[in-house]
């Protein structure tokens, strides 16, 4: 009976040393931000901090820098999800064909996703930059412009190169995603359909994306949620909002919030509204995802 027992509470010995390192350093810091949240936090002296209630979720939503920083990280996710997905399907669609040379464009195709986000913001920073930029070089030397685009000083026309960049870093991944997914189709449906008559087209969109069906919205919901924690390169090339707060992300200004204005409450509290809206999208990943595959 005892050794019945033990054998049934051995796996939980196994899995208490991580639960206990997860609790530590994940679970305790979120229940201690959330506690942050609720006041006006001193940092010096927190027993002196002033108990707020929902003060700083109320002033948050209605800071219209909040309200734009907000409106900006939509946008982007916007943009970028898109399309990292299209673009990632058309180079999983190439990657899956024989080829000579297969791995080796996998592998090209899979550099911007293990460099460095610091690395690749500078390259894009200095690729737009107005004075001696790439990008405004090509476009004067084939007539699109007479004089210098200035990509940084303009908050819209400072998102183009976050959002390129957003796109750019992301394909490869996406392509691979989507790679496994198509490799995961029986190639016995498509010589069915040949067999019907069916063309390239019709293949494509009466087998390929009813099968991908699981992996394409595993891949919205992910890109979505990381595309709703940008932050380095809208940090880097926008210096944290400039210019005058405009071009904020969620995350770049609690980091402001946080650390330049050591408002740590307020940044608390940003932090779970984004967390909150995660929530959400995390809510309807698991509803699509239990969604049956039509394979008719």
């Amino acid at each position: 009976m005892q050794q019945a027992a033990l054998r049934k509470l051995m796996p939980y010995l196994f899995l208490l040393p991580g639960f206990a390192l997860f609790t530590l350093f994940v679970l305790y810091p979120m229940a201690y931000s959330l506690r942050v949240s609720f006041y006006d936090w001193n940092i010096i002296n927190p027993t002196r901090s002033e108990f707020l209630g929902l003060q700083n979720y109320r002033d948050i939503v209605q800071d219209p820098i909040f309200q734009r920083a907000v409106r900006n990280t939509l946008l982007y996710a916007l943009v970028t999800v898109p399309g990292q997905m299209i673009l990632g399907l058309g180079v999983a669609i190439l990657l899956n064909q024989k080829m000579p040379g297969q791995t080796f464009f996998r592998t090209v195709y899979y550099l911007p996703v293990i460099t460095s986000w610091v690395v690749v913001t500078l390259l894009f920073e200095y690729l737009f930059n107005s004075q001696a930029g790439l990008i405004n070089y090509g476009l004067q030397q084939v007539g699109l412009i007479d004089k210098p685009i200035r990509w940084m000083a303009d908050e819209n026309l400072v998102m183009v190169p976050i959002n390129l960049l957003g796109i750019w870093k992301g394909v490869g991944w996406t392509a691979v995603v989507m790679l496994a997914g198509l490799q995961g189709i029986p190639t016995e449906l498509y010589e069915a359909a040949a067999v019907d008559g069916a063309n390239a087209l019709r293949r494509f969109r009466n087998v390929t994306l009813p099968l991908l069906r699981p992996t394409l919205v595993f891949l919205v919901v992910v890109l979505t949620i990381g595309a709703l924690n940008v932050y380095i390169s809208g940090l880097l090339i926008t210096n944290g909002g400039d210019p005058l707060d405009r071009t904020h992300f969620v995350l770049t200004l609690m980091y402001q919030e946080t650390f330049d204005n050591l408002e740590f409450g307020r940044g608390a509290a940003i932090s779970y509204l984004l967390t909150s809206l995660i929530f959400v999208i995390s809510l309807v990943q698991i509803r699509f995802l239990q969604r049956e595959v039509d394979y008719a």
